[in-house]
């Protein structure tokens, strides 16, 4: 039977005023649990009685939490904020699990006040006892609705660093890596940035041995000891995205050494026949973007001298030599172009991995094929110093919001590409091979002040006539795909808008279920669970 505005008011009097002797009164808490059964002022008022007098009555414990879950359920949005905002009273001893569960499972809702409602008594809860409300969190993300998943672990993603470190104890941390690496067994392509990004703000993870944790977890995801297929776009999309997670964790103590093998070995021979995951993406530039990104970080390799011949074999492919003469002057039909932003990444990376072999352009290549590579490299040098001055032309002048627009942002870029690319084929012109100078790869952060000096032309870099006089040979105006062959044109002030571009970010989940890890999970129960 229902209780009235009016028994609810005089129950709750007697339990304000009974104090020590609350347990006494076990038929008033009674009445106030029957108030759910009531209309709306009644319900309203049941969920602020029922969790003020909670722990005096264990007995009635899990009365209690259903009643106010009930009312968590109600078709009124304030009744039902008004229950959410008094469930953390709930949250004490062995309660507490079961009522993180409760919330996780609310986060589904679409309405916004309530929602950070849930929110809201998550993190109160979290600071209470952070390992108990974790388990609450992990089991829906492990068992529930698959909304209810996805909204657990952002709730986690962007929630735990804003925890104070009392709480975010290496008990605590241990307790969320064991657990993510369950969830991890399988995931979308989306839940995997976002757990790594969990696991990567971890204060435990941000050692050397921490982070070569992570990147053992990210080399089991990537699939590694499988051949590539090229023409699976969700497999060359599983590859991307695992890269870029293990990017920022690659150091001189945490090596690259799997990837960089495996991209010699299974993606540089199928560069062109690799399926791009987004249309718009060039695949080719972005996959040599990343070897060249991971090189510097490549520890010792089994393979080293198979590997940098493949490295410098695709080096050769877009190095063309120069066309053939008639008559003393170039054909014209003949004219190949430079793919300064394919070179500048298969230069570097070959760069990084001769180190470890700097005779490998003198005793591993025949005679034959290194003078051939020279003559591709002195062509190479020449039209890069034409395009080099004709940028510095374009820029000359111009600071402050000029340098600002689109156009001239592409032209800095450019400038910084052909630059670096001068000045690793300066080192390759030494006799021996010199692999001394450095150089940092267009796409990544500079000093404005380099960049500003570059771009005006304040600031030269020395060799800019490596191998040969500069020429009034045509350049050109973008960056075309491979093999393209055409007559250069001037740089006209329209420059390839994708020259230098490159995101670490998410380009969507992986499509189609693959079993473990990146495929569609099984289907979950669906109502109420709790």
């Amino acid at each position: 039977m229902a209780a009235t505005v009016e028994e609810l008011y005089r129950n709750y009097g007697i339990l304000a005023d009974a104090k020590e002797d609350l347990s006494k009164h076990k038929d008033a808490y009674q009445v106030i649990l029957d108030g759910v059964k009531g209309g709306q002022k009644e319900k309203r008022l049941a969920a602020q009685f029922i969790p003020k007098f909670f722990s005096s009555f264990p007995e009635l414990a899990d009365a209690a939490i259903n009643a106010q879950l009930d009312l968590c359920e109600d078709e009124d949005v304030s009744i039902r904020r008004q229950a959410i905002k008094e469930l953390p009273r709930f949250a004490s001893g062995e309660n507490l699990p079961r009522v993180a569960d409760i919330l996780t499972q609310l986060l589904q809702t679409d309405d916004s006040a309530e929602f950070n409602q849930v929110n809201t008594a998550l993190i109160s809860i979290f600071k209470i006892d952070a390992k108990g409300t974790l388990g609450g969190l992990f089991s829906q993300i492990l068992q529930g609705e698959d909304i209810v998943r996805e909204r657990a672990i952002k709730f986690l993603s962007t929630k735990l660093k804003t925890m104070p470190d009392d709480t975010m104890t290496k008990e605590v941390e241990d307790y969320i890596f064991i657990e993510t690496k369950k969830v991890l067994e399988d995931v979308t392509g989306e839940e995997f940035v976002l757990l790594m990004r969990i696991l990567s703000g971890l204060k435990t993870m941000l050692t050397v041995s921490g982070r070569q944790q992570l990147v053992e977890l990210v080399v089991e995801q990537a699939f590694l000891e499988q051949a590539l297929n090229p023409a699976d776009a969700d497999s060359v999309d599983r590859l991307l995205q695992c890269t870029r997670q293990a990017l920022p964790l690659f150091s001189k103590n945490v090596h690259s050494t799997r990837f960089v093998t495996y991209f010699c070995e299974f993606v540089l021979p199928n560069l062109s026949l690799l399926t791009s995951p987004v249309a718009e993406l060039d695949i080719q530039l972005e996959v040599l973007k990343l070897l060249a990104e991971m090189s510097p970080y490549c520890g010792d390799m089994d393979k080293l001298e198979v590997n940098l011949n493949m490295l410098f074999e695709k080096l050769l492919e877009f190095m063309p030599l120069p066309p053939e003469e008639e008559n003393g002057e170039n054909a014209a039909n003949e004219e190949p172009k430079l793919q300064f932003s394919y070179v500048e990444c298969l230069l570097f990376s070959f760069h990084q991995l001769g180190k470890k072999l700097p005779d490998f352009l003198i005793d591993k290549i025949s005679a034959e094929k290194l003078k051939d590579f020279k003559i591709r490299l002195q062509y190479f040098a020449r039209g890069l110093q034409v395009y080099i001055r004709q940028l510095r032309v374009a820029l000359q002048g111009k600071t402050g919001d000029a340098l600002k627009t689109d156009e001239n942002k592409i032209k800095v870029v450019a400038l910084k590409i052909t630059n670096n690319i001068n000045v690793l084929i300066k080192d390759l012109f030494h006799n021996p091979p010199s692999y001394k100078s450095t150089v940092t790869l267009s796409w990544k952060p500079v000093q404005k002040t380099e960049a500003a000096a570059a771009a005006i032309g304040q600031k030269r870099q020395s060799g800019e006539d490596i191998g040969a006089t500069a020429t009034t040979k045509k350049l050109p105006t973008n960056l075309p795909r491979r093999d393209a062959r055409q007559i250069y044109n001037p740089p006209s002030g329209k420059y390839s808008a994708s020259i230098g571009n490159f995101s670490y970010e998410q380009r969507g989940g992986f499509r189609g279920g693959r079993g473990r890890g990146f495929g569609g999970r099984g289907n979950r129960s669906r109502g109420r669970i709790y």
